[in-house]
């Protein structure tokens, strides 16, 4: 065995194990999901993790209820429940307070009964209308609602993965789990807290960014389409757009094409190109010589006298822009521009236009890319997509939907709300209700009952299979699945017990409710660095080793693991919310702390107390 030839102790390799996890989840080369399968592979090679258990954690009724829990919470938003919410929250008028108060408490609420990501990102683009309509910045709105959503996580079992986690664990030590509703007292008062502070003080702390608030804002992009002709002489005629691509090796999109006063959109053009068509399209200093250099193209620099009337005539009736020298700003509506933040878990991350191939395979010309609030000025080709990105799109209105929701990207602006069809609305909360009254008379165990409801919403057609299989979130899944033995790892090799101790002889002369802070704000600095379910499956066999120490009740100490691993307020990286606002937000790393941290104070003094009147040592 590995191990024996090594000569070190078990808890000592897993703390190294440990350790270079950590590592790789800070350094952020590899995506978590792979550093946590990595983890388990190296413990199964170590003989850490007995081979025939490495791969148990699949089949874990937390990985399984947390999967269903996200098929649920796609059914509740195929079904038109949250649109019915969203409709609402769009009439609360141009007061700041109101907007947040509305729409980080209804954040909390919806949190509450389904996956909080999935939650903040069916508010996200309720919350880009409101800005925009209200000339509010996002970075006001954004960073509250995102915070919102994970401490609504707190209030039920299925709120978010760490309070599944720690049922769960709680059942394996003591043989009952933690009820749908065990969560609900301290974390109502804690949520309730956490939204009073963001609403009066939280959202003065966060940095307000300029320029945001509008897609002509941001991606400035009046100033950068522009007309070009073919000429008889353009090696551009007689060629496709897909044939001109491939002239250019460049992907400059062709937002439209303009024959004889008629406008195509570029994603519907498939035809050859003529003497006499005018191109509009996205290009600038760099493109613009390229498309001259290689195909023949330049700028228009004034209009033909000849049809100067007829072209005016033509350009008003069909929304065409204006000579490039004399041109208004785009109606960028009529191009079927959208914007869509990258989420972190589409298959866009860390991949290329060409290799994405989004115009053949997707249907869709990107135009701009935005990063950390500002347009991207290299080429198109050459950027690889990260998470936060918010993208310009141009593709058919019929298909970008589905298109977006297969590359994984939230859509941001001209994002219609549709109301649900009733039968499937009523269907989706009868189902979800039997499940809840199904684990609370303790009829069915929590992963039978969420599977049981994910189940029939696929039978009965709430949602299509489809969707049901994308709404899982593969890395979550995957982490979640590879981090269990290696979390029973630190348990079983004596490492829980090894930190528990040092806790314990630093606690010894203090009051327990010091130990439990001092969990708190490990757990929480833990959760900032790493995703707050391993952060989660990381922390509770310590905290049940330090209640066992002490010689107490350990509920309160796991408790305390899953309030604290939901807290991962400081770093735009500790979440996926944190993450998915980013972009559209304008944030910076550093601006997380500024609201973060005063917020993980007041959710740690009002937590710990409120632990303790409910769950006593």
């Amino acid at each position: 065995m590995i191990m024996e030839s090594i000569g070190l102790t078990p808890s000592t390799l897993v703390f190294i194990v440990l350790g270079l996890t950590l590592a790789a989840f800070m350094w952020g080369r590899f995506r978590y999901d792979l550093v946590a399968l990595a983890a388990l592979l190296g413990s199964v090679m170590l003989g850490l993790v007995p081979a025939d258990d490495a791969f148990m954690g699949f089949g874990h009724p937390a990985v399984i209820t947390v999967a269903a829990v996200l098929v649920i919470s796609r059914g509740f938003e195929r079904s038109g429940v949250v649109d019915i919410i969203a409709n609402q929250v769009l009439k609360v008028g141009e007061r700041l307070l109101l907007q947040l108060l509305v729409l980080v408490g209804t954040v909390v609420v919806l949190s509450g009964v389904m996956n909080n990501v999935g939650a903040l990102a069916l508010l996200l683009p309720v919350a880009m209308r409101l800005a925009r309509e209200h000339n509010t910045s996002p970075s006001l709105l954004l960073m509250p609602l995102a915070f919102g959503s994970l401490l609504g996580g707190l209030t039920t079992l299925i709120g978010t993965p760490p309070n599944i986690i720690i049922s769960t664990y709680r059942g394996n030590v003591t043989g009952e789990n933690f009820g749908m509703f065990s969560f609900t007292p301290v974390g109502v008062v804690v949520a309730l807290v956490g939204l009073v502070f963001i609403v009066l003080v939280g959202w003065r702390l966060t940095p307000k960014r300029s320029g945001q608030a509008s897609t002509e804002e941001m991606f400035d992009t009046a100033n950068y389409l522009v007309e070009l002709k073919v000429t008889e002489e353009s090696k551009a005629n007689g060629l496709t757009l897909h044939q001109l691509h491939d002239e250019l090796e460049e992907t400059i999109p062709v937002l439209a094409v303009v024959r004889e006063d008629n406008r195509r959109a570029g994603y519907s053009f498939h035809g050859v190109l003529q003497e006499g068509d005018i191109l509009l399209l996205e290009a600038g200093p760099d493109e613009l010589k390229l498309l001259e250099d290689k195909v023949g193209l330049s700028a228009i620099a004034e209009p033909e006298e000849d049809n100067e009337t007829d072209r005016d005539e033509a350009d008003s009736e069909n929304g065409a822009s204006q000579p490039l020298d004399e041109r208004q700003p785009v109606d960028t509506e009529g191009l079927q521009l959208i914007e869509a933040v990258v989420r972190s878990d589409s298959m866009m991350v860390n991949r290329s236009v060409r290799q994405l191939r989004l115009n053949q395979q997707f249907g869709l010309h990107l135009v701009a890319v935005a990063r950390d609030g500002g347009r991207l000025k290299q080429r198109l080709r050459d950027i690889r997509f990260q998470t936060g990105d918010v993208l310009l799109l141009q593709g058919s209105e019929n298909e970008i939907a589905d298109s977006l929701a297969t590359l994984g990207c939230l859509p941001l602006a001209n994002r219609e709300l549709h109301l649900g069809q009733p039968r499937k609305l009523a269907l989706s909360i009868g189902i979800f209700a039997l499940a809840i009254l199904a684990m609370l008379f303790d009829l069915l165990p929590a992963a039978v009952a969420m599977s049981s409801a994910a189940l029939i919403s696929l039978l009965i057609g709430v949602l299509p299979l489809r969707e049901g299989y994308q709404a899982i979130d593969g890395p979550v899944i995957v982490l979640l699945a590879a981090m269990l033995p290696v979390g029973e790892a630190l348990e079983t090799s004596g490492g829980a017990d090894i930190i528990a101790d040092a806790l314990l002889r630093f606690g010894v002369e203090w009051p327990i409710i010091v130990s439990l802070a001092g969990l708190f704000i490990l757990s929480m600095l833990l959760s900032n660095v790493v995703n707050n379910a391993a952060a989660a499956l990381l922390m509770a066999p310590i905290a049940a080793s330090l209640a066992k120490g002490f010689g107490v009740s350990l509920d309160p100490f796991l408790m305390v693991v899953a309030v604290s691993a939901s807290c991962a307020f400081l770093t735009p990286i500790g979440h996926q919310s944190n993450t998915l606002v980013l972009g559209p937000g304008g944030y910076q790393f550093g601006d997380y702390w500024k609201l973060g941290l005063p917020l993980s104070l007041v959710v740690m003094v009002v937590a710990i107390p409120a632990i303790l009147w409910v769950w006593p040592l």
